[in-house]
C-alpha cells in the first residue's frame, strides 16, 4: 500500500521561509510526477507546483519566483521551498503523486497525503 507523508508546515511571519517535505512509502514501480496543492478556508484546492520524473516543473503564477519544487528520486521524496511568504499563502498544503504500481500503464494511480498546515501571520 502506498502512502504519502508530509512534514514541514507551521507558523511563520510574512517574508519568512518554510520547507515542506513529502515522502512516498510502500511497494511500487515508479513515480511519474509529484505535485503540491493547497486549499485555503472557503476556497477550492489549487495547484501550487509540480515536478515530473524528467524534472520538468510547473508553478502557479502566484508563487513563481518565491517557491521552488525539487525531488529526490532515491528517497521517493518531493520538497517545496517557500520563500517570501505572504499571508495569502496560508492554507493546508497537500502532496500528490502519480505512481505506477507495476510496469504497465494500467497500474497508474493517484495518491494524496494527509495535508500540512501553513500559516503566515504576524
Amino acid at each position: 500500500q502506498v502512502q504519502l507523508v508530509e512534514s514541514g508546515g507551521g507558523l511563520v511571519q510574512p517574508g519568512g521561509s518554510l520547507r515542506l517535505s513529502c515522502a512516498a512509502s510502500g511497494t511500487f514501480f515508479s513515480i511519474y510526477a509529484m505535485t503540491w496543492y493547497r486549499q485555503a478556508p472557503g476556497k477550492q484546492r489549487e495547484l501550487v507546483a509540480s515536478i515530473t520524473s524528467g524534472s520538468s516543473t510547473n508553478y502557479a503564477d502566484s508563487v513563481k519566483g518565491r517557491f521552488t519544487i525539487s525531488r529526490d528520486i532515491a528517497k521517493n521524496a518531493v520538497y517545496l521551498q517557500m520563500n517570501s511568504l505572504k499571508p495569502e499563502d496560508t492554507a493546508v498544503y497537500y502532496c500528490n503523486a502519480i505512481i505506477y504500481i507495476s510496469n504497465g500503464p494500467r497500474s497508474r494511480n493517484t495518491y494524496w497525503g494527509q495535508g500540512t498546515q501553513v500559516t503566515v501571520s504576524s
